[in-house]
């Protein structure tokens, strides 16, 4: 059997510290086989919250992934965003976007994070044909039969909802996933947890999302997801501080907007956004 802890929207800025302490508790005393962190890791992309996020990372001392996520793009330096945007990160540069093999299974990294696109919000995903191709890459790189796991911070489709326009290149992306059979795509980004099924021209493909660990809750306390695989078979328990069950953890559908809540101090992009780019990790 693996077993996975899967974790999103640290927010350090705004993290929560109770809940980082016992989600740090728990990996320590149960050693999952490795920690996947789906973006968000502060509320600004400032020095000082990336070096109290690697500095908790760092700790967890299991193999850890970790995708990035829009807040973790600098808002205030427009410099910085479009020539070195992950400068900050430089300490846990090898942990970013890691694949991961573990005894017959795969985690395989897919970016939805980019430095503008052609339309007001930034904040929302946009999977690129580079960053699809680089993916399914990998995957065709596995061996036959591996059991794979695609980490990305944007939900990539609304299900369930009739929402804004969420990831760009999201539901191409999910039909080229389910036909590579991948176990799951694994998110974060809208605070609430959940697990749904979405249909594709090619196939059913499952979509897991995970809590936050900060104090930006939705409508859900703070939490992270136990994924188990057992002979093939994928489970998935949302442990929370205040123990409160699975079903009443997990959200039926995406919300309609496919976001967390907005914080009023929060910039808007300008209007008249370069293309999507993919940024480097340096």
């Amino acid at each position: 059997m693996t077993r996975l802890f899967h974790i999103s929207d640290l927010h350090f800025g705004l993290e929560d510290p109770a809940a980082l302490a016992w989600f740090a508790h728990c990996v320590k005393a149960e050693q999952p086989d490795a920690v996947l962190i789906t973006g968000d890791l502060t509320m600004r992309a400032r020095t000082h919250e990336f070096a109290a996020a690697c500095d908790w990372i760092e700790r967890l001392d299991v193999p850890v992934t970790v995708e990035v996520g829009n807040h973790d793009l600098p808002y205030f330096n427009p410099v910085a965003r479009f020539f070195y945007p992950y400068r900050r990160i430089r300490r846990i540069e090898r942990l970013v976007e890691r694949e991961l093999n573990l005894d017959g299974m795969a985690v395989v990294p897919l970016k939805t994070t980019v430095r503008a696109q052609w339309r007001l919000d930034w904040s929302k995903g946009w999977v690129t044909r580079s960053a699809l191709d680089k993916t399914m890459a990998a995957i065709d790189a596995l061996p036959r039969g591996t059991t794979v796991f695609v980490t990305a911070h944007h939900p990539l489709v609304e299900a369930g909802t009739r929402g804004r326009a969420l990831t760009r290149g999201g539901e191409t992306a999910l039909r080229a996933l389910a036909s590579r059979g991948v176990a799951a795509v694994l998110t974060g980004h809208v605070h609430d947890a959940f697990d749904l099924i979405k249909e594709t021209r090619d196939g059913p493909i499952r979509m897991i999302g995970a809590g936050t660990l900060s104090q930006r809750i939705r409508s859900t306390p703070a939490s992270f997801n136990e994924i188990r695989l057992n002979t093939g078979a994928v489970t998935v328990r949302v442990r929370n501080i205040e123990a409160i069950p699975t079903p009443d953890m997990q959200i039926p559908s995406i919300p309609p907007d496919a976001l967390p809540p907005r914080d009023p101090a929060e910039p808007v992009a300008p209007v008249g956004a370069v293309p999507p780019v993919d940024p480097p990790v340096h």
